[in-house]
């Protein structure tokens, strides 16, 4: 409907307007794109249509302007005259959702023009993450049952952690016996005599290695594709600091934005800055016990005076805190502002890391009990699902968005500097 109204306006299909700059944008490229060497045209036809639904949307707006000071979107749309896949895909990923250019936009549904720039937008971030993705094909599995996928891999690895430490009698509860070695060494919070060390560094290190390699080659796919160029240090700094502030988040004089309804609130920035920095105490904390048990001798548990605790504590309920919120607020949120085909990946990052952090805490309470064992088992499950699925989720939208902001930038400050 939204192409045949906008085709009878502009006068030219959409689709046919989009294959024809892709094809130009790709001659002209060379092969410095290795992921979308062909047009739209190649494109399935629920791909095809999110495609065409954004540029037309692009186009209105380019030619509307009425949104043009609400982020950084619409004064980086607002430099081009046509577009081209990898335009759309860098625009969608400088969004940040916050759905205000709905709420104001007298284009939106139920007009038949179907504006709607953070639904449309949604999709096309998704689809990015997978056309850009190491090993695509698994990026496709994950999505198309991604809450399923995301469960039963969690399950396996809880399974296998048993059946692993059944084999195991150095590392098995059911082996030792209740009085045995491991209970009593579970009893004193010794992970170690549950996992052995060699055991638990070699599996997160081949696991966690793929998953760095795999991001990194997506975020050089992704910033070749958008013609990212060199940027000077200033424009790094402000990019970093765009990203970690959430600025675009913030809404009109940091009041919030119009995100789940359209009602102003900086609820979901607040749960993104408990999600991302509890993820960071997190990350903080694990390498925290790493150094003190390498470099000075000790060895977890650690005390709660101890600054591993103390920032696995903190950052163990900043996250719990976090995800729920961020769960709850996209519960709720109005359904013509959230793309119904990439909730699912939504929700099973925001549970995975729930999960990861909720049983960590639970950890620090069983520590002298003989469900630390378990407790551990379904732990270690927790984080090693999420460094598998972390290239193929959501969570490498971070990445995906500081590019685009250093992109954005960077054209901001050749601008100025002319």
């Amino acid at each position: 409907m939204q192409s045949q109204v906008f085709n009878k306006v502009i006068g030219t299909s959409a689709f046919e307007k989009l294959s024809k700059n892709d094809a130009s944008q790709t001659s002209q490229v060379g092969d410095t794109n290795q992921v979308d060497k062909g047009t739209i045209s190649k494109m399935c036809a629920k791909t095809q249509e999110a495609y065409t639904d954004a540029l037309q949307s692009c186009i209105i707006c380019n030619s509307c302007r009425y949104c043009e000071g609400l982020c950084a979107v619409f004064p980086a749309m607002e430099k081009k005259r046509e577009f081209n896949l990898q335009d759309i895909d860098y625009l969608a990923n400088l969004c940040h959702q916050c759905s205000e250019c709905f709420y104001d936009c007298q284009y939106a549904p139920p007009h038949e023009f179907n504006v709607s720039i953070p639904q449309q937008f949604a999709t096309i971030r998704q689809e990015s993450y997978k056309k850009y993705a190491f090993l695509r094909h698994l990026s496709v599995a994950f999505e198309k049952n991604a809450l399923i996928s995301g469960i039963v891999l969690l399950v396996l690895l809880f399974l296998g952690f048993c059946l692993a430490s059944a084999f195991e009698p150095s590392a098995s509860v059911a082996a030792s016996g209740v009085g045995g070695e491991v209970a009593s060494a579970a009893k004193k919070g010794d992970f170690f005599a549950v996992i052995p060390y060699g055991y638990m560094v070699g599996i997160f290190m081949i696991v966690g290695c793929f998953s760095f390699v795999a991001l990194a080659i997506g975020f050089v796919r992704f910033g070749r594709a958008i013609e990212l160029k060199k940027p000077p240090l200033e424009v790094i700094t402000q990019s970093l600091k765009d990203t970690l502030s959430l600025r675009y988040l913030g809404g009109h004089k940091s009041e919030g934005c119009t995100y789940p309804n359209a009602l102003r609130s900086n609820a979901r920035r607040i749960y993104h800055h408990l999600t991302a920095y509890g993820f960071l105490f997190c990350f903080i904390a694990t390498n925290l016990g790493a150094i003190w048990m390498h470099f000075l001798g000790l060895n977890a548990p650690y005390d709660i005076t101890q600054a591993p605790k103390i920032f696995g504590l903190v950052g163990g309920i900043m996250l719990c805190v976090g995800t729920l919120g961020l769960l709850f607020i996209k519960l709720e949120a109005d359904d013509e502002i959230k793309d119904s085909q990439s909730v699912g990946m939504d929700y099973v990052l925001i549970v995975i890391l729930f999960l990861s952090s909720f049983s960590g805490l639970c950890l620090m309470v069983s520590k002298q009990s003989l469900l630390l064992a378990y407790m551990l088992y379904f732990h270690l499950s927790t984080v090693l699902a999420f460094f598998v699925m972390m290239p193929y989720s959501k969570f490498v939208h971070i990445f995906y968005r500081f590019i685009a902001l250093l992109k954005y930038n960077t054209d901001e400050y050749e601008m100025e500097h002319k």
